[in-house]
Formats: structure tokens, sequence, C-alpha cells
């Protein structure tokens, strides 16, 4: 929330248990949950400068009050201005000075949790102890500020009393208080000597805290409070009240993800360690998960056992839609692609530019994005009727050359069919490929989406540069479907720990990350000493390294720890153990004690924890623990992982006891966040395309080298040539073994890495080779999950999504 006092900047604090925010250059926080929005402020510190009369000061206030960008009012005015018109004016839900009738009445009733406090009489509760029995002189201070902090006052068990500085008997009310509270500055004419000795006395003059250098002996300014005050708000602990667990054994019938080692699990039940036990401040930054694996093999993505989002069911079906809004976005680009290519081809320039410019109501006129277009093209001309032919002609062909279409329809469910199926050149991706999930994870903010949205390029014209959807005109309406997707959503864990779920890229595709902003705003909400948990898919190859070339470069954020994720399962199948399948019982090797194996699969945890050192951040094992885990199994691989450079490894029965069987994770994660962190990217972004390539697959899956495709290499060429050379990689492979081929496990080496096509994202900001065979649209398993799926019609309550 912004407060704006002349010409300096300060923090403030609002709805103090709710909505936390700090100050900074940016545009603010557009994008914030769909429970916090972005907050402003309208300074009317100096009433002279902004020439506002009364009456204008309510309908300013009135307009913003319906201005769904300003979420809080704080009204800053001459003490003469101070009137129950003014003050009521203001929307309950928006005032955060609590100086209304609505917030006075709550106040003095007793409703605590629906009054607000200004931030000047917060700041005075906040300094004065033991005031039980004591004498308050509220000196200068009237109005709703002065019932305020009277109330306030009186419930701390002190004794009240308000004059003017002209009162009469001002020098006894004076020698009797052992408290003064000061609203104006204090008159040369009333000596510091009517003080008797040991009063505590606040100055809280409206002239000191709009930043006017008044000179006074009597007492300390309340700015330097206030701003104390502020802080103290800002670094408090949270006032959770976490819900208690009662953990039945055996656990019932929830799993863990089939085909899955716990990573969300994990990430669940650290925060729920962390802020349920150990009582520090922690968010859960999650992406949002599709039908396809939630329909399909994989099933739902709310963690596990006593570790889940909830509630479950919402998490795992639509949430709020976002998925299906890109999937809108996406496929009214495809549209417009398809669309303006027929067009084209059957009309004429003359045609197109009647139809592109029409005359309504007898004026022909540009929209601002046509506009942009012309700008682009160098015609810095606003008249339509003054463009000549050749200008009319370069302005209504994009000329798009269908063979280089890469824009694909998309559609939120494994469907195989539609892999081959094509509409004029798009064949189908699954939503969450699409590049505007990508983008939304990755933006900043409302303009900065709008900005990435147009740069998108979908295909090149038939001179080979690149066609955008800001050239075909449809950035604003991609905006308009996606603006209410760019809010996070905030929900929480079984313990009460809150969650924020937002984005969900392809893991393999794109960055496979859940969203900046949900991650920023997180970091404000925690505080400085708070944890945020936010996960990158996948492994340390292909996850991590995409969240810190990618995502940390997008946001300037660095991580302090991470946490890796492992399982005696996972450990067996890379030490020589038979495949697993997802519905298929395990294999004995699995469910009984084999040391051997667990061992030589040690091999894959040893090379992710080098992959980690290579960025220069400490890393902690949380070892995932299976009910057919034995004793000796678990601490063979903890062992190991010390021994390979890990902070620490720790075993988490969390999915089985809740947040209490990952204390020891939270202790050791807290323990690594102080650690000194030398993090640093992996490649420079000034590195050609094949050799950041080359770097990725040698240093971090441990090939001997790359191969390019003819088709591969052509691209590369393109983009470089197009000037996307300096984006960063976003590898398309295999999550399945650190090679691209999926069967082989363990530490492949000396293999050579296949690129067998390379592709650019612009709008998200990457460019995404494609590893061997890689599929953007999944298929369905012989027996979906969709059988466990059903809903009870009398309780209309959801089964099966597990």
């Amino acid at each position: 929330m912004l407060l704006l006092c002349d010409h300096y900047r300060t923090t403030y604090i609002a709805r103090n248990q709710y909505c936390t925010s700090d100050i900074t250059e940016s545009k603010g926080l557009e994008g914030t949950p769909k429970i916090l929005m972005q907050s402003q402020m309208l300074n009317l510190t100096n009433y002279e400068r902004f020439e506002l009369a009364y009456g204008s000061i309510v309908s300013e206030i009135l307009r913003l009050n319906e201005d769904p960008n300003v979420q809080g009012l704080a009204l800053d005015l001459p003490e003469s201005l101070y009137s129950s018109k003014i003050l009521n004016a203001v929307k309950p839900e928006k005032d955060v000075d609590g100086l209304s009738d609505v917030s006075l009445g709550r106040l003095v009733r007793g409703e605590d949790s629906d009054y607000l406090v200004s931030p000047i009489a917060g700041a005075v509760m906040e300094l004065l102890e033991d005031l039980d029995g004591k004498t308050v002189l509220l000196v200068g201070i009237n109005g709703p500020l002065g019932s305020s902090l009277q109330c306030l006052l009186q419930r701390r068990g002190a004794i009240t009393a308000s004059c003017h500085w002209k009162s009469s008997g001002l020098q006894s009310k004076l020698h009797h208080a052992d408290v003064v509270v000061a609203g104006s500055p204090k008159p040369e004419s009333v000596p510091a000597s009517w003080l008797k000795p040991g009063t505590t006395i606040i100055n809280c003059s409206p002239d000191l805290l709009s930043g006017r250098q008044i000179l006074t002996s009597f007492g300390i300014s309340i700015q330097y409070l206030w701003f104390r005050w502020i802080h103290s708000q800002q670094l408090r602990k949270w006032d959770l009240h976490c819900l208690k667990l009662q953990p039945l054994s055996p656990v019932p019938r929830i799993t863990p993800t089939p085909l899955g080692e716990g990573k969300s699990t994990v990430t669940i039940g650290l925060v729920q360690a962390l802020t349920a036990h150990l009582k520090i401040n922690s968010f859960a930054c999650l992406r949002q998960p599709s039908q396809g694996p939630t329909f399909g093999v994989k099933g739902g993505a709310a963690g596990g056992g006593y570790a889940q989002v909830i509630p479950m069911e919402e998490f795992n079906l639509h949430l709020t839609g976002d998925i299906h809004a890109i999937t809108a976005a996406n496929n009214l680009l495809a549209a417009a692609i398809d669309a303006r290519i027929l067009h084209e081809s059957t009309q004429s320039d003359k045609a197109l530019y009647n139809r592109l410019v029409p005359v309504v109501k007898g004026v022909r006129g540009f929209s601002s994005i046509q506009l942009a277009r012309l700008r682009r093209l160098g015609i810095n001309k606003t008249d339509p009727e003054t463009l000549t032919e050749e200008e009319i002609s370069r302005f209504v062909r994009l000329d798009i050359d269908p063979s280089t279409i890469t824009w694909q329809r998309v559609v939120d469910t494994n469907d195989r069919f539609l892999r081959k199926i094509t509409i004029g050149q798009a064949q189908f991706d699954i939503a969450v490929a699409s590049e505007i999930m990508a983008i939304l994870a990755l933006t900043t903010s409302l303009e900065d989406m709008k900005e990435r949205l147009g740069k998108i390029v979908v295909a090149n014209d038939k001179k080979g540069e690149p066609v955008t959807a800001e050239d075909l005109g449809v950035t604003g309406a991609l905006a308009v479907l996606m603006k209410d997707a760019i809010k996070p959503t905030l929900m929480q864990t079984l313990e009460g720990t809150p969650v924020f779920v937002h984005a969900g890229p392809f893991a393999n595709i794109a960055h496979g990350n859940s969203s900046i902003l949900a991650d920023k705003i997180a970091l404000k909400l925690v505080g400085e000493k708070g944890f945020v948990v936010t996960e990158a898919g996948f492994g340390a190859d292909i996850g991590m390294e995409k969240f810190f070339n990618i995502k940390c470069r997008a946001s300037g954020l660095v991580p302090s720890v991470v946490v890796l994720v492992a399982t005696v399962r996972a450990l067996k199948m890379h030490g020589g153990g038979p495949s697993v399948s997802a519905g298929a019982p395990l294999k004995k090797e699995y469910t009984e004690e084999n040391l051997q194996l667990v061992a030589d699969g040690c091999c894959n945890l040893q090379k992710q924890i080098q992959i980690t050192q290579l960025f220069g951040v400490p890393v902690v094992v949380a070892l995932n623990v299976f009910k057919t885990d034995s004793p000796a199994e678990v601490d063979l691989v903890c062992k190991i992982a010390k021994q390979s450079g890990a902070f620490d490894a720790v075993p988490c029965n969390h999915w089985s006891d809740g947040g209490r069987g990952a204390v020891k994770l939270a202790q050791a994660v807290e323990k690594a966040a102080n650690q000194k962190s030398s993090f640093k990217y992996l490649y420079g972004l000034e590195l050609p395309i094949a050799e950041k390539i080359k770097t990725i697959a040698q240093k971090v899956y441990g090939a001997k080298d790359i191969e390019l495709s003819p088709a591969a290499q052509s691209q590369i060429d393109r983009y470089t040539r197009q000037g996307f050379g300096k984006l960063p990689i976003c590898m398309a492979k295999t999550h399945l073994s650190l090679s691209h081929q999926p069967e082989r496990k363990g530490v492949p080496t000396g293999f050579i890495l296949p690129i067998s096509d390379v592709r650019a994202s612009i709008g998200a900001g990457f460019i995404y080779p494609l590893v061997g065979t890689m599929s953007t649209m999944p298929g369905l398993p012989t027996r979906p999950c969709f059988y466990d799926i059903d809903l009870d019609p009398v309780t209309e309550e959801v089964k099966g999504l597990f």
C-alpha cells in the first residue's frame, strides 16, 4: 500500500494482520492475490498545492471509492477539514485510518476483528506500556483521532483527559499527567517546567509527519516512533491460529503421488513445520495442477497424507479458472493467425485497409495498437487518409509464411489424437505448454504482461522476419482475458499455513515453476526473517537449472537454500532396480530392504548435489520416507548425501505426521539459510545459443557433446539473425534420466545429446531446444485416474482426487 507524503516515501501498514507491503520504485503490486489487491493512497497533505475545495475533496474520495485499483484511502488534511462528511465519504472497506463513524463505532463497541486503528494511534499505543491507573493528557488532539486514542487508552486502564494548548488550567493538567500526547506544536508560551519530572511525552504533530521541520523541545517526534511502529509491524511474527492435526495410523486412503517423489508434499510439510511448529513466518508457492495429470496418470498435485493444500478438491479442479483463461487467450491468438492468413489471401490491399480501418460515423481512425504498428514500420502518420498505396500495403499485409507457424491450439486434457490434427497450420498442445502460461509465471505486473504478450512470435513472414501478437492487433484482447489470471490465489495447508497457488507452466517444455508474483508477494508478507518455499519442476537437472537461469534472472531474486527431495524407491531404481509403473504392484526390491541397490543408486543423488553446487547455493537433502523404507536404508542415504557435499540430509515423515514430521528438515533449512551463499548463473547470456545449450548439456547432464539437427541449426541461425540470441535457454528434455533416454538411469556419461529442433518463446523470454523427441500433448493411459473420480449427488462430495 502506498502512502505518498510530499517528496518522501515511506512504508505503510494497513489492516495490520492482513496486509504488509514495502515501497519500491516499481509499478506497485499489480497481480497481487485475489484477497490482497494492489493498494494506493490519496495524498492530500499540501492542501494549497492541490487547490481542492471542500466539495472537491468529497468528490475525489467518491471517485477513488469506485476505482478498482485503489484499495486503501488515507486522508491527511488540515484539522479544519476533518469533518464527518469527509471522513464518512470513504467506503468502510477502503478506510485504512479507522476514523470513520463506522470504524469508530466498532471500536467503541469492542468489535476487535472489525475496526481499524490509524498509524498514529497505533504508534502511540505501541510505545506506551503499563498504563493501568495512569493519567494520559491529549493536548491539541480532537475529532476522530482523539476519540480513537481515548477509547484505546481507556481499554488499557488509563485515565484520559483532553484539552487545547490555550485551555485554562493547562499548567495544572500538565503537572498531573503521567503521559502527554501532543497533536500540534507546543506554543513558546508553555514552558517545559510545567511538566512534572518523569512524564512521558509524545509529539504526533501532523506537520512533523508531513516532513516539515518544526523546532520543538517538547518530547520526541512521533515521526520516528511512527516509523518504528511500522517497522515492528512488518517484522513481527504472524498471529496465526494454526490448525491442530490428529494423525491416524494407518493414514486413511491418502497416498503420495504414484509417479513422483513427493516434492509438493515436502513443500507443504516444510512450511507446516516452520509456521505451525517453529513459529516462523512461512509461505508455500505452488503451481496450479493441470487437468491432464489430474485425470490422466499422475493424479492431483495438492500434496499427500497430512501435508496437503486444502480445499484439495478446489485445488485440483479448475481453481479460479486461470488455466481456462490461458486456453481462451491462446486459442484467440491461434484464430487470429488463421483469420489473417485467410483475409490477406482473398482481399486486395484497398479492401483490407477499408476493413481494418473502417469509416465510423463518417470518420476513419487508427486504434492505438494500429498506431503502434505504424511506428514500428517507420510510418509516422496518424491520419488514415494520408497513407500512400505503398504504406497501406506494408500496413495491411503481414505476409505470414504458413510453413513457419509455431503457435498451436491448446486444451487442458491429455488427448494424443489431437497431436496430428491441423487447423490451418496449428496443431494442439496441452494448455500448460502454452507460452502464455510461461508468461504468466514470469511476469511482474500487468504492464509487463501486456508487453510480453505483444512480443509473442507466432510465425515468420515471407521475408523471414518475425510476426508477433502485436502485429496481429490482439495484444489488448489477450490482456483482457488474462487480467484476473494474473492474481495469485490464497489457500492454506492442513495446519493453516498460507499457500499461494499461481501459474503452472509445463515442466518439460517450459520452466516448470510457480509465478514470480506469488514469490514476491509472499516475501513481503513473511518479513525479513520469514521463509518462502517455492517449487521447481522435476530434479536439479531440469527444474532447478531452469529456476536459476531463467526465473532468477527474470525476478532478480536469489534463493538461500535448495531442498533436494529424494526417496529410497527412486534411488533403488537408479541403482538398477526394476521399472515402476503407476497402478502396478511394486516389485519386492522396493518393498524389502536392499542396501546394495540403495548404495548403487546414490550416484544419482550425488550428481544432483553436484549440479546444485554449480550455482553456489547450499543444499539440504529431504529424504521423503515411505513406510517400506528400512531404518538402515534411510541412514545410508543421509550419510552418503552429507559425504557428497549436502549441508544436511534429513529423513522426513510429514506425509504421516504433518508438520511435526518435518521439524528437523525445517531446522536444517533455517541453519543452511544462514550460511554464506555465492550464487552464480551457469552461463552468460552473451554466449551464442549453441554454446549455452552445450554448457547445460556438459556441466549439468554430463554429456560429452551436443548434436544439432539441420532444422535446429537453421532455427538457431534465424533466431540469432532476428536478435533473439541473448535469451536464456529452456531445455525440453525428459525428466526420467539425466540423459535424453528415459531408460538410462544412474549417471550416464559419454553420450551425445541430440537437439532435434530449437523453438523460441520470445514473450516469455527464452529459447527452448527440443532434446530428442518431446511431446507437448500427453495421452491418457489405459486406466486413467478418472475411473476413481466421482461426485456424490446428495452431499456433492468429490471422491477419488488423489
